[in-house]
């Protein structure tokens, strides 16, 4: 099949870079942008109960201006704030409401009523309302920046030090921040690859075509997944775009490494331009197409996902591959055949003539000769790093971990957990709503508050102000209550499961009981994760396994290469575990942090495995026992398997450029994660325990024999001049 492919696309080169460029044009013309949510509560489903209190909330209290910035006040001397200062104060958010900032409901002043200055003076706060039903809007950041720029300007000349906190401010910040990690990701990713290939294939333009390509075939991908998106409603974070990029990049230039290497080798068997990469195709489609299969059959599976973020990312990366694999057999071959060998290459002449591989070939005997030490060796290092992953931790707070500690909103919230109750910022919301309709008795609820502030961890629990706490009907009251820790910690997170408990177990009779706040979505997604990790684990595992089968006619090998996939996954989230909790001395990692690492590093590692098993059948089908072929794969396919590895963990490395948390854990684990499927599990573990299972490895079939798929599969091709090509040479 794909010999026939590799036939046609060399036959019609012009016709199918055409296509492609015909298509990327139209798409990108006509498929909507993608957009990126920030709001947690948006990738959560509506059964859940903070859901259904933000439902609620927004029934009960429509004209309710909920604060969505926050103004916070110190002198910049760091004295007490006096009388001076709050006229100053006054003057400010008077300035600000004055103004008429788009968005901008009220600016409430800063009061001693209404608790604005904190126990020791020294910080004052000021509440925003801005419309909330513009939060995913460009006008609700606008409206941020305009409060900071706006506010530093009335308070040039006074004695205080005036930012802006809160949730449109952590938006703008983001946004920022996501905008630069992009530019910083996009030229690290690019200039890694330049400068790689450059170095092993020793000629620019070899360099510049897996980056002309991905170009191309980038806009046919990103207009898919915008088509998707807006199809089925899907809601990314704001990290997807920094993920495309370097999956584009980097899964592209692994099968453009893949195809490469064997054209070389088919240029070196003395095979003219077209056949060779017609050839090549037909070698390596299998190879790219089944591991493209396994990556996407991972990434789709998260459309199972209890997490809008998951919903819309795994679809999307599935899109990305499969297009990415297309590319790979027809765009990139039928680039490459146009191209003279000598242009190609220039102005490196090493492509004639067959390396030595010496360093590979040492490895290769090594592991040929003893398989059980390679097997045992290998294998402890990956149960060592996977023991480190017992000391995981998860982390909720997504806003911080996705950019700097120094953006304005973040040292507002550090500032606010001084100087406030570490929760003050974001209270939760008990909303206490009547099932028959009637009032609520405000002063039979004064004992349900007090039950409430005496829950472990809640500093504070308040009756509500019926101005402002109460439905205009009676029906709905909302009951503050502030928490003791910051509102995305594992200690709140815990905390409001006790609210949860009190508040349902103790409501007011002909009552129910619904628990609001960014605490209470971390809760949910908390349980969505668990859910999620019991079933899309399983899944993807189950129908990799299945798509290996098919490619190997094994039952045996998919056990053991899922296996190892599996090894290297907790080898990567103990890596991870290590250098972020026990060295950088994090309180966490981010949650989503092991879903993505198992759905990388098993996607990734099984290509890696595909690639080097595959190799390792085209030894044993040229007559070699399975020691030898081993040792023959590792020679002949290690250096693809070493490059692509390095090139690919390389560019997931940029994700460190992006200067925040979230982006620096997943880049290195993935990275990290890409280095030990490539170099541990690829090359020393997967070959050593194929060659100690022999034949039993292909059980029931016969894919290792002698002869088994010449014409048709990824078994080699006589030469041009219908030779048989030397054994030495793959």
């Amino acid at each position: 099949m794909f010999h026939r492919l590799g036939h046609l696309v060399v036959r019609r080169a012009w016709w199918v870079i055409g296509a492609w460029l015909i298509a990327a044009v139209a798409i990108i013309g006509s498929a909507p942008a993608l957009t990126a949510s920030t709001d947690q509560a948006d990738f959560l489903p509506k059964h859940y109960e903070s859901i259904q209190a933000a439902q609620l909330q927004q029934r009960a209290f429509p004209s309710d201006k909920s604060p969505s910035a926050l103004l916070l006040f110190e002198r910049t001397d760091g004295g007490a704030l006096d009388a001076n200062d709050q006229a100053a104060m006054d003057k400010i958010t008077q300035g600000l409401a004055d103004k008429n900032i788009p968005l901008v409901e009220q600016v409430l002043p800063v009061s001693e009523k209404m608790h604005s200055y904190s126990a020791d003076h020294k910080y004052a706060m000021a509440l925003v309302a801005i419309d909330k039903t513009k939060r995913q809007s460009n006008e609700y950041t606008d409206a941020a920046k305009k409060l900071r720029d706006d506010g530093k300007e009335l308070a040039a000349g006074t004695n205080l030090k005036y930012q802006v906190g809160g949730e449109a401010a952590t938006n703008l910040d983001q946004k920022d921040s996501s905008k630069m990690a992009g530019v910083l990701i996009g030229l690290g990713t690019v200039v890694i690859i330049l400068l790689t290939l450059g170095i092993i294939f020793r000629s620019p333009l070899v360099a510049l075509l897996p980056v002309i390509s991905v170009f191309i075939y980038s806009m046919v991908a990103t207009g898919l997944i915008g088509f998707a998106s807006d199809w089925f409603g899907l809601k990314a974070d704001s990290s997807m775009s920094q993920i495309l990029t370097v999956v584009l990049f980097g899964v592209g230039t692994d099968y453009f490494l893949f195809l490469m290497f064997r054209y070389r080798e088919r240029l070196r068997a003395g095979e003219n331009r077209k056949e060779a990469v017609a050839n090549a195709v037909g070698r390596v489609g299998e190879a790219i197409t089944s591991a493209a299969g396994a990556v996407v059959v991972a990434f789709a599976v998260l459309v199972l996902s209890s997490l809008g973020m998951f919903k819309a990312l795994g679809p999307a990366l599935a899109i990305a591959v499969a297009v990415t694999a297309i590319a790979s057999v027809t765009l990139v071959p039928a680039i490459l055949c146009l191209i003279p060998e000598k242009v190609l290459f220039w102005p490196s002449k090493a492509w004639q003539r067959e390396p030595s591989n010496a360093r590979f070939a040492a490895i290769g005997r090594s592991v040929g000769r003893r398989p059980a030490v390679a097997a045992l060796v290998s294998g402890l290092v990956m149960v060592g790093l996977a023991l480190a992953a017992l000391g995981y931790k998860g982390t909720f707070d997504m806003a911080g971990s996705s950019m700097p500690k120094t953006a304005e909103s973040m040292v507002v919230q550090d500032a606010m957990i001084k100087a406030y109750s570490a929760g003050a910022a974001d209270p939760a919301h008990v909303l206490v709503t009547s099932e028959n309709g009637n009032k609520i008795d405000l002063a039979a609820l004064q004992g349900y508050v007090n039950d409430l502030g005496k829950v472990d961890g809640v500093a504070s629990a308040a009756m509500p102000n019926p101005e402002r706490g109460v439905s205009k009907d009676g029906s709905t009251v909302d009951v503050t209550v502030v928490l003791k820790d910051e509102s995305t910690t594992n200690k709140a997170i815990d905390t409001i499961g006790k609210v949860r408990t009190v508040a349902h177990n103790q409501a007011p009779a002909g009552t129910k009981v619904y628990v609001s706040g960014t605490t209470s979505v971390l809760k949910d997604i908390n349980t969505a994760m668990a859910h999620d990790y019991s079933l899309v684990f399983p899944i993807a595992a189950v129908l990799i396994m299945i798509i290996l089968g098919l490619l190997l006619r094994s039952v045996v090998a998919p056990w053991y290469l899922m296996a190892s996939v599996g090894l290297g996954f907790g080898a990567t989230l103990g890596a991870t575990t290590l250098v972020f909790q026990n060295i950088k001395g994090e309180a966490g990692l981010m949650f989503m942090l092991p879903i993505l690492i198992y759905l990388f590093v098993v996607a990734i590692g099984t290509d890696y495995n595909i690639l080097m098993i595959a190799r390792l059948r085209e030894e044993a089908r040229e007559g070699r026992d399975p020691r030898e072929a081993a040792s023959q794969a590792i020679r002949h396919g290690g250096p693809t398997v070493a490059a692509a590895g390095f090139i690919l963990a390389a560019t997931f490395g940029t994700m460190l450029l992006a200067g925040n948390t979230m982006m620096s854990e997943m880049g290195f684990s993935i990275a990290i994660g890409i280095i030990i499927a490539a170099f541990v599990m690829a090359m020393f573990f997967t070959p050593a325990l194929t060659a100690l299972l022999g034949h039993r490895a292909w059980w029931p079939g016969h894919a290792d024999a002698p002869g088994h798929g010449h014409g048709g599969g990824p078994a080699p091709l006589a030469g041009t001049h219908g030779a048989p090509e030397p054994a030495g040479r793959h």
